[in-house]
């Protein structure tokens, strides 16, 4: 019951958002109107190979778009072309629903003094284009003028929940790939009696830049070893050498963790002397992790090897399932000849073992140390 009234709302605010353009006063029209969306049409947007993003810098952070020309030609087009220019620099999220959508790109969002008008600019300059079949959570969708299918422009929102009510309603330019954090904290803002924010989250400038790749997906066996890991503690740093030809892709998944941040704020959570000492946990996290993070997390296979466990070895935790290891990682303090063969070896301590022997020796309950000690970054460092 809750969903469906969540998804009621959110239709009447995308719908009520435009509907005051149509009894106040003309709409604003961008100059040139729909000729800019045939000047920057799909032949020009779909020529551009590299796939592009728009990273979306606002007064409560930053959140990037993958933009999708291959569904909207006309609309990323306009999009880019508006964000070039500066057109949403200053403009704020006029409208949102808590949890369930978003909305800016108003030019007149510019001016406090047009408050009043806020939904009403920046509309009629793209052509009709096809209307995405399912508008699913992170959709950034162009906003219509009811009944009007040649009305998009700068305007957009994006939904922060699925929303099947939407489906076949508006043409979807790009996805939210980053930041939808940032988007949840927009959509909490307080509204007046017409639903309009009455605080201002400004936008203050839209980049369009190449996809950037995917870190370490590539990256050969060799190529994995030419990094050390650098794991600074409250205890302090501690340099390791990744054994990339012993267990590749364990190296991979965690270069790509430490890149993401995902060990960032983590502690090491189980002291056990003469045996290892452990970090990785999740619930250990002092924050939660973002989407992105969380989309990086999976179980990996194991990568048994010939390396023995003795003091220095950096190696994946698991439970009883020998595919069951993902973030946490223990360092051994002496020979555990019960581990070889049975746990993912994947790094040795070059550097930093008197840190390790500082984390052995902190007093504790158990193996629970009695203190926290803080696993506060981990960076891939090239040798």
């Amino acid at each position: 019951m809750r969903r469906t009234s969540a998804r009621r709302t959110i239709v009447l605010a995308v719908l009520m958002l435009t509907l005051p353009a149509l009894t106040r006063s003309p709409l604003s029209i961008v100059p040139g109107g729909t000729s800019i969306a045939r000047r920057f049409g799909s032949d020009l947007l779909l020529a551009q190979a590299p796939a592009r993003q728009a990273v979306v810098e606002t007064a409560a952070g930053a959140f990037v778009i993958d933009l999708t020309p291959e569904t909207a030609p006309g609309q990323v087009a306009f999009f880019t072309r508006t964000a070039a220019e500066g057109g949403y620099d200053g403009t704020t999220f006029h409208r949102a629903v808590k949890n369930g959508m978003v909305q800016g790109g108003d030019p007149l969002s510019k001016d406090p003094a047009k408050r009043s008008q806020y939904g009403t600019g920046g509309l009629n300059a793209v052509t009709a284009e096809p209307r995405a079949p399912r508008m699913t959570r992170g959709a950034v969708a162009a906003v219509l003028v009811p009944g009007r299918p040649d009305s998009a422009g700068a305007q957009f929102f994006i939904v922060l929940a699925d929303q099947p009510a939407l489906d076949n309603q508006y043409t979807v330019f790009g996805q939210v790939s980053e930041g939808m954090e940032v988007l949840q904290k927009i959509s909490e803002m307080p509204l007046d009696g017409n639903g309009v924010a009455t605080e201002r989250v400004e936008i203050t400038s839209v980049v369009i830049r190449d996809t950037p790749p995917e870190p370490f997906i590539s990256d050969s066996p060799q190529q994995l070893a030419g990094y050390r890991a650098v794991l600074e503690t409250g205890a302090g740093a501690i340099t390791i050498e990744l054994l990339a030809d012993k267990a590749p892709e364990t190296v991979r998944q965690f270069l790509r963790l430490a890149e993401a941040g995902v060990y960032n704020g983590m502690s090491f959570h189980r002291v056990a002397p003469g045996f290892v000492v452990q970090t990785g946990a999740m619930q250990s996290r002092q924050a939660p992790l973002t989407e992105k993070q969380q989309r990086l997390v999976h179980n990996l296979a194991p990568e048994f090897n010939d390396t023995r466990h003795v003091k220095g070895i950096v190696s994946m935790a698991r439970g009883d399932d020998p595919g069951s290891a993902s973030t946490s990682f223990f360092i051994c303090t002496a020979p555990a000849p019960a581990l070889d063969g049975v746990y993912t070896a994947f790094g040795r301590v070059v550097e930093g073992m008197e840190v390790v022997e500082t984390i052995e020796n902190a007093p504790r309950t158990g193996e629970t140390p009695n203190e926290r000690i803080d696993l506060r970054t981990v960076r891939a460092v090239r040798q």
